[in-house]
């Protein structure tokens, strides 16, 4: 039998809750701290019966997971990334891993240059349908696609922006839902050449 990877999830709001879940159902896997400033990360780390802490500062004074998921809001994905980076420890980062392209380098070169392995949340490519629909245009059933012409469409109700953060710069709706299909379109159909200005 494997050791279990022992991690700690970072924020403990809707995606956050999700990943908290999903480790507690991989037999893999052995979810160790959920780390989250407010009563409800606490209340939900007592559920899960693991340790609590407000920050990463305090978990790493007293607790080195093999891991950690970091699921907080946008606007703190790098300071998040780089404490992780800092203490040597692999990071799960939700997408948008930056708000901004230099920020989002920065910590990419940190990581590669410490030699500490970074993951994006995009789980969307492994959705059995996108797993078909790169099967299917690999296969050459379509012949030759040249130009892919994409669309986006998108409605959230008016309680999902409740949250402050998600009305804040670096949020919204290209930064949550939009970057999932541009990371969609690359990886069915190679890198984006040329995206039309009107």
């Amino acid at each position: 039998m494997v050791d279990q990877v022992k991690l700690a999830v970072l924020g403990a709001g809707l995606i956050g809750k999700r990943h908290i879940r999903h480790v507690l159902e991989e037999p893999a896997a052995d979810l160790v701290a959920v780390v989250d400033p407010t009563s409800v990360g606490q209340k939900i780390a007592t559920e899960a019966g693991v340790r609590w802490f407000p920050s990463f500062a305090d978990m790493i004074a007293v607790l080195r997971p093999d891991g950690v998921i970091i699921a907080t809001p946008n606007q703190v994905h790098i300071s998040n990334g780089m404490e992780a980076v800092e203490a040597g420890i692999p990071a799960l980062i939700e997408k948008p891993v930056a708000d901004d392209i230099a920020a989002g380098e920065k910590l990419i070169e940190t990581a590669e240059a410490k030699g500490v392995p970074l993951l994006t949340g995009h789980h969307r490519r492994h959705n059995p349908m996108m797993q078909k629909a790169k099967q299917i245009i690999e296969s050459g059933r379509l012949g030759r696609i040249l130009v892919v012409n994409a669309m986006f469409w998108l409605f959230k109700p008016d309680d999902y922006f409740d949250m402050p953060w998600r009305r804040e710069r670096g949020a919204g709706p290209v930064f949550l839902n939009l970057i999932h299909d541009i990371d969609n379109l690359p990886y069915l159909f190679g890198d984006i050449a040329a995206v039309p200005s009107s």
